[in-house]
């Protein structure tokens, strides 16, 4: 009777520990929030984690300590304590984002303005794995910076702005911050909107949606009353740019931008954005996803359509256009006009 021996294999080596790092900024990075500068540094490290060792004081400045809002400064020697990344974030980043190029609606050596489509997020996070920025990055290896200078949702297509340079992201987010630019948006809403409701100036609150609900967990937007210390002011300028039987096409300005800012506002009003499924009409959304040929709509009809800003070299005035994407148009262009 022949032995049988057994083959083990030879334990797997132990995993290196992860050290403390000592970082330099750069110029590119000059004037970047602290907070900000971990989490470009600290992929895959949650962000509850990188705010608890900056509380906690891992995290050093020049040796000093340093809160989250700290602006770092070119020559700052940065301490990043020793930081473990999950399994799922290491393979994340074993497979990175596959590389992409958007339609271009400008470039220079400042920024770039692209027209995203729907359907893509902007950026990874919250059970995306990538998005516009992790592709442009990856589709551009030899680009030494590349930002996103302001957020879209990922259902909304439209114009996006990224910078290419940190003086340009901190020009032009300051812009955004200080209501200086302008952002104009077409939204087809359920309805005839009354063409005297031009101004729509209600507090918004976020949320999250309690255990037992579908969504459980999910942020969502309200209206609540003015005074209410949860609310957020925010203001929204509608403007009717058509009336269809049983829609209307609007160009909404937002002059605040808070999170889903516009499509919470238009729904307040009793006319929610057409094809909206967290804030919209479901049963109506249903039927037109079940249309066929030009009157089907599987998507949210919300398009960043225009933008002004100022360029962040010269100071000339910008204003960029974003057509309406070809499902958009062909669904309006097959609605009828209203009966007189």
């Amino acid at each position: 009777m022949k032995n049988i021996i057994g083959v083990h294999k030879p334990p797997a080596p132990p995993k290196a520990a992860p050290e403390v790092k000592f970082i330099t900024i750069d110029d590119e990075s000059a004037g970047q929030r602290l907070d900000n500068f971990l989490m470009r540094h600290l992929k895959g490290v949650p962000k509850t984690h990188v705010y608890r060792i900056i509380r906690s004081g891992e995290v050093r400045i020049n040796k000093g300590r340093a809160a989250a809002d700290s602006r770092v400064q070119a020559g700052d020697v940065v301490r990043l304590p020793p930081v473990r990344v999950s399994e799922r974030q290491q393979e994340k980043a074993a497979n990175p984002a596959p590389a992409r190029e958007f339609p271009i609606l400008l470039e220079d050596d400042w920024l770039l303005a692209i027209d995203k489509p729907a359907g893509v997020a902007v950026h990874g996070g919250s059970g995306v794995s990538f998005g516009v920025i992790e592709q442009l990055r990856r589709a551009r290896p030899q680009a030494r910076f590349l930002e996103l200078v302001h957020r879209l949702d990922r259902d909304t297509s439209g114009i996006l702005l990224v910078a290419k340079k940190r003086s340009a992201l901190t020009h032009l987010q300051d812009q955004f911050r200080e209501r200086e630019t302008g952002k104009t948006y077409l939204a087809l809403v359920a309805g005839g909107w009354p063409a005297n409701k031009r101004v729509i100036d209600a507090p918004l609150h976020k949320y999250l949606l309690p255990a037992g609900q579908d969504g459980e967990g999910e942020r969502r937007v309200k209206v609540v009353a003015k005074g209410d210390p949860d609310g957020m002011r925010s203001v929204t300028l509608v403007k009717v740019a058509r009336q269809l039987a049983g829609f209307t096409l609007l160009e909404v300005t937002i002059k605040t931008g808070r999170t889903h800012q516009i499509r919470v506002h238009l729904a307040s009003q009793g006319h929610a954005v057409v094809g909206d499924d967290k804030y919209g009409d479901f049963e109506l959304n249903k039927s037109l996803q079940k249309q066929q040929g030009n009157l089907g709509l599987k998507r949210m009809f919300l398009h960043a359509w225009r933008l002004q800003f100022n360029h962040p070299s010269s100071g000339e005035r910008i204003e960029l256009l974003a057509e309406l994407p070809p499902e958009l148009q062909r669904f309006v262009d097959h609605v009828p006009a209203p009966k007189p």
